[in-house]
This record gives C-alpha cells, structure tokens and sequence, in this order.
C-alpha cells in the first residue's frame, strides 16, 4: 500500500479528473489525501469522506481574483499568474508542507496550476507526478511571444527560489531549473495526441492518459421524459466560471435554437438565469439552471461550448461533435486543438450572432466529417486508459520507477 497526496487548486475543473484517478488508487487500497484551498469543494467532488489538509489560497471571483470582464490575451495570462496563481502557490506551500509531513505519502500528485505541489514535494525530496487536467500546455502558445515567454519563466524561477528547491541547497537537483508545470518524473495528460495535434510536447515522462471520465453525483429532477430520442438535441453550457460574460452569448444561441425547433431540441445550461424561463412556444428548448452533463452527453448529437477542457473532453469521450466559442485562457487553444482535428467548428465568441451559431450547428449536425473526427478521437481517448491507467502509472512511481512503462 502507497500513500498518494493530491494537490489541486479550489476548481472545479481540475478536481474532478483527480478525484477519478485518486478513487482508483483507494479502490486497489492504497492510502489517498487531499491538499486544497477549498476543501468543501474537494469533498463535494471527490466525496465526504475524502480526507483533505486545509491550505490558504485566494478564491477564484472574490476579493484580488475578480478579474474585469473585459480582459483578453496577454492581459489575461498575466493576470492569471500574477494574481491567481502565483498568490496560489505561495498561500497553499504552508498547507502543503504540512500534509506532507503529517501524511508521509510516497508520491505527491501536484496539478498543474498548484504549483506549490510539485515545489514543495521537490523541497522534501518527495517523488512527485503532475496532474496535466487542460491540453493546453501541451503546445508551444508562446512561441510567438518570446517576450511574455520569458517573463513567465522569470515568474516561475523567483516562485521555486521561494518555496522549491533552487539550484545549491541541500535538497536541490538537476530539476531546480525545470518548469514546475511538468514533474521530471512523471505527467499525466488527460487527453491524447489525436486531440492536441502532431506539435504536442514530447518527453520520457509523459503519460497520454486521456480524459479521466468517472460517475459523479448529477442534480435530480431531470426531465429525461422531455427528450425526443427522433430528433437531434444540442447541449450549450459555458460552464460554471463564465456566468459574467455569457448573458449576450446564451441569448444569440437561444434565438439560433428557437429558428431550428421544427427540427431539433435543445438544453441551455444558464445558471446565471440570465435566459429567465423558457416562453410557451418554446417547444423545442428546455432552459435549467444545471444539467446532468455526463449522461445528458449520452444522448445529444452536438455541444456549444467555450472550449473547456473538461467539457471538449467530455463531449469527445462520447463522440459528440462540438461548437466552440473560446473565452480565455486555455480555451482559444483547446479551441484550435478541436478545429484542427476536424471535430467541430469554431466561433468568435464576442461576434457570434444568432446566423453564425446556426450555421456551425447545422455544420457539425449534418456534415459528416465532423462526427467521424469526433468518433476517432473517443477510440483513441477510452484506449489511452483514464483513471485506471492513470492510477497504474502512479503506482509504479511509488515503487521507485522514476520513468513509468507504456500503458498496456
């Protein structure tokens, strides 16, 4: 029995891919925590019993973290680091020192965008895995930015000379000058590279797990009866982040859905309410504040998206063609990830109206390609593994097989 210390930061997104892998891991009987900022959320992920060190940390939409609205490209990555994620990761390496220390786990699972996971675990002498839940970092976006290329990588050397291990201490190694978003001995991406493209970042230590797809609890009281199993049905969601830019976009999408209800139906996840209540003659659109996607994704043909990367992945896992609008952060680049595979079309999120989103609906319904790119990227995403695979790998790292086997 080994003992696994996931560090994710307090989002949604990127705890759920771990909590399938972390209750792999408990299944085959080893011993599993948590470090979060939020461990309310953990445990309304992964569970309530799952056994979670509190750390500090900023809360994504409050206080420093609001971010303007308005906000995009360049500026938007830099307010990501400089006041989300830096702040992150130096609030939560008390926290996660100290589970460390009470915990003792032979791997520390550190996600990417909780970079006091890896740093820390690196400080201690920890072997430690990174949790790569966005395929994003998997391209080179900055290659044409050398600029802002170098200013992060000046951001990320002060974070390790602050709380990792730097170059000439006691604990440090050829790692300490190593990008503390990819672990030396172990990464697991949760996509593959029939999603990402032929550029994707290589390295021994990659793992191409695919998408980590396990049961979670759904919201009741889904009208499953509503859905005609003769017409096609559409799923829109701009998940739960995106509620302060999404009003405009939500509403170009219903009046797109509204002109093809003699043809197809429609979910609109708006937990905003910013829809307000379906009208009468909305005979084809059911209009929820929250939807039960994973086995909603069973049964619709096509998704209108921002380009999450839990939601493309998901929508992908099922085959399902997608339309995407990206937002920000890593969402223009899985965005580009899903047109350049064929599976599915992409929009300008700001500029979508009504004839637009209508026209990439009727695309990825009715033209072929789509769904046949759609459907080559779920093969290759359930072949890749998942949680099980994902699992396996870390086992072997607890064992002292610093460069995990290929997956079966």
């Amino acid at each position: 029995m080994s003992g696994f210390l996931f560090v994710v930061p307090p989002l949604t997104g990127h705890i759920n891919p771990a909590a399938g892998v972390a209750a792999e891991l408990a299944a085959r009987g080893h011993r599993v925590a948590w470090a979060c900022a939020d461990p309310g959320l953990v445990r309304r992920l992964a569970g309530e019993e799952a056994v979670v060190f509190p750390c500090d940390g900023p809360v994504p939409g409050s206080g420093d973290g609001v971010r303007p609205a308005e906000i995009r490209g360049p500026e938007a990555l830099k307010f990501l680091w400089e006041r989300f994620l830096v702040p992150l990761a130096e609030e939560m390496a008390p926290g996660v020192r100290a589970a460390v220390q009470e915990f003792g786990p032979d791997v520390v699972v550190a996600d990417q965008q909780a970079l006091a996971g890896g740093l820390v675990a690196e400080r201690l002498g920890v072997p430690w895995a990174t949790s790569a839940t966005t395929s994003a970092e998997f391209t080179d976006v900055l290659a044409g930015m050398p600029k802002v290329a170098e200013w992060l990588d000046a951001l990320l050397h002060g974070l390790r000379d602050r709380i990792g291990a730097p170059s000439g201490t006691a604990s440090g190694t050829a790692s300490s000058t190593a990008d503390p978003r990819f672990s030396p001995h172990l990464v697991l991406a949760f996509s593959t590279p029939e999603l990402v493209g032929p550029g994707a970042r290589t390295g021994d230590q990659i793992r191409w797990v695919g998408p980590s797809v396990t049961a979670r609890p759904a919201p009741p009281g889904f009208p499953w009866d509503w859905l005609d199993p003769a017409r096609s049905t559409v799923l829109v969601t701009l998940g739960t982040a995106n509620t302060d830019v999404g009003a405009r976009f939500l509403r170009e999408c219903l009046d797109a859905l509204r002109a093809r209800a003699d043809r197809l139906q429609a979910v609109i996840a708006d937990p905003a309410g910013v829809l307000g209540a379906a009208d009468d003659d909305d005979k084809g659109v059911l209009i929820l504040p929250t939807v039960p996607q994973l086995p909603l994704l069973e049964r619709v043909d096509a998704v209108v998206c921002h380009a999450g990367h839990n939601t493309v992945c998901e929508a992908l896992w099922h085959g399902v063609p997608l339309v995407v609008a990206p937002i920000r952060d890593d969402q223009p680049v899985v965005a580009a990830q899903v047109a350049d595979a064929g599976a599915g079309v992409r929009v300008r999120f700001g500029r979508a109206d009504a004839t637009r989103l209508g026209a990439a609906i009727d695309a990825v319904l009715h033209e072929p390609g789509h769904s046949a790119a759609a459907g080559r990227i779920r093969t290759a995403f359930r072949a890749a593994g998942g949680a099980s695979a994902a699992a396996s790998h870390l086992e072997r790292l607890a064992t002292g097989a610093t460069t995990p086997e290929e997956t079966p």
